[in-house]
C-alpha cells in the first residue's frame, strides 16, 4: 500500500488526493509541497477524497510480465490483467488501475461506469500489498 493514497475499505473505500486552495485544481496522486496548475500562484492543498465512480475513457490488456518495481511470482504463470483509463465523475480527472480480476478487455466498453473497489497487489506469507481496482458497476467481485 503507498501511504496516503487512500483510505477505507469496501463501501468506503476512496482514493485520495489533494486540492489547492487557490485554483481548486485536483490532483491523484496526491501533491503535499505545491500546486502542479502553472497558472496558480500557489495555496494550501488539503487531501480529498476521490469520486468512487467514473467513466471508462480508455482500456487496454497487459500481455506480458511487466518489470521491477511490478511485483509477481516468477513461480506462477502470467496472468494478463485489463488496465482502465477512469475519467472521475466529480473531478474530470483520469486515474489509471486495474480491473478487478476476471474482468478482461471484451467486458468493457468507453464510456461504461465503473466504480474503485479495494484490490491486493501482491501478497506473501507476511504481507498483503493493497491496491484499487475498478469494476463496472453492477458486477460483484
Amino acid at each position: 500500500m503507498v501511504a496516503g493514497w487512500f483510505a477505507g475499505d469496501g463501501d468506503d473505500f476512496r482514493l485520495l488526493g489533494t486540492r489547492c486552495s487557490s485554483c481548486t485544481s485536483v490532483f491523484f496522486p496526491r501533491e503535499d509541497s505545491h500546486c502542479r496548475n502553472p497558472g496558480c500562484p500557489g495555496g494550501d492543498l488539503e487531501e480529498v477524497p476521490l469520486s468512487r465512480h467514473g467513466r471508462i475513457w480508455s482500456y487496454t490488456d497487459s500481455r506480458y510480465r511487466p518489470p521491477s518495481p511490478y511485483v509477481t511470482d516468477p513461480e506462477l504463470p502470467w496472468e494478463p490483467y485489463a488496465l482502465i483509463a477512469v475519467e472521475l465523475e466529480s473531478e474530470r480527472l483520469v486515474v489509471l488501475g486495474q480491473a478487478v480480476p476476471g474482468v478482461t478487455v471484451a467486458d468493457l466498453t468507453v464510456g461504461m461506469e465503473v466504480e474503485i473497489v479495494p484490490g491486493v497487489l501482491h501478497e506473501d506469507t507476511e504481507t498483503v500489498w493493497t491496491t484499487w481496482n475498478w469494476r463496472p458497476t453492477g458486477v460483484t467481485a
